[in-house]
């Protein structure tokens, strides 16, 4: 519930910016709720995946520490806003995302490209990123009972993955574009009415920590490979503890325990939550997820007032 409050404040803080086209102020006001709820919950945590290195952001940056230094030790993987293009602009499926792991489990990861491939929890153990995407669909839709044909494909819109697209429809399957937050569309895989049976693509690898530790909780299965663009890049990836910087990511080697949760509170609409409403008499309802220990639930809050929440 402590870190409930945490994603919960974020959206909030959010709501305002909604549609402003701005999103620096609405990242600022999500990323200083965070924190600020964050240093409240008496644990020893340290920033793995945030809003940039010291120099680059002023607070939730790598490495920070957060909460009351008593505790348990944890990672803490931050994104306030996730999707903030999105959210500037009104449209649907930005989030305020959180994800923890006992300390050292969770993937440093530099901020750079890395490919990618999720599954929900009925096709653990079926992908492989080093597979072309056509056998890693034979092999998902065999997992699933389908047929290929049946199968959806969530595939970023962008020009990087015009060959990855052609490839699912040639294969027979049905490619569901999606603009931003890979993050909510590689969770989507392990949601049966979200209709999105495996996630591919390339975008940031710190988001790709976030989505993994999400899919650890419910029982999913998520690789990945960093795609350094730089001598420089490469140079990142070894100081952070990754000497072989293009070796293929397992879900142990991103999330190394089980011991992890994820919690996501909605600030517009999506596939996966509601977003941040206000009632006429001026009180705000959130609508955020937990998943942890292979199960999710869904929190449904009116601010000062409980209203309940189901289990699924």
């Amino acid at each position: 519930m402590s870190f409930l409050a945490v994603s919960q404040q974020a959206a909030i803080a959010c709501y305002p910016l909604i549609g402003r086209s701005d999103k620096m102020a609405a990242d600022d006001a999500g990323t200083k709720a965070m924190r600020s709820r964050l240093n409240r919950i008496n644990m020893d945590a340290v920033v793995v995946i945030g809003e940039g290195e010291m120099d680059e952001a002023p607070m939730l940056y790598i490495n920070e520490k957060l909460g009351t230094g008593s505790g348990p030790k944890v990672d803490i993987a931050v994104d306030p806003v996730e999707g903030t293009n999105l959210m500037a602009a009104g449209k649907d499926n930005a989030l305020s995302v959180i994800s923890a792991a006992t300390r050292g489990s969770l993937l440093h990861a530099p901020d750079m490209y890395m490919k990618k491939i999720a599954v929900g929890p009925q096709a653990k153990g079926c992908i492989d990123i080093d597979k072309s995407l056509t056998e890693n669909m034979k092999n998902v839709a065999r997992s699933l009972g389908k047929d290929i044909r049946e199968l959806d494909v969530m595939i970023q819109e962008r020009p990087r993955h015009q060959e990855l697209a052609q490839e699912a429809v040639k294969a027979g399957a049905h490619v569901r574009f999606f603009s931003e937050a890979d993050v909510t569309a590689a969770i989507a895989t392990a949601f049966d009415h979200c209709d999105a049976d495996i996630f591919a693509g390339i975008g940031g690898a710190p988001e790709g920590v976030v989505a993994a530790t999400a899919l650890k909780s419910l029982g999913g299965d998520f690789q990945g490979k960093l795609v350094p663009q730089s001598k420089e890049e490469i140079e990142r990836c070894i100081k952070m503890g990754i000497p072989f910087p293009e070796k293929k990511l397992t879900m142990d080697d991103i999330v190394k325990t089980d011991d992890c949760f994820f919690v996501a509170t909605g600030i517009t609409n999506g596939m996966l939550l509601d977003g941040v409403k206000q009632t006429a008499s001026g009180k705000l309802i959130t609508h955020s997820i937990v998943l942890t220990g292979g199960k999710m639930k869904y929190v449904q809050f009116i601010h000062g007032q409980f209203s309940g929440d189901s289990e699924f």
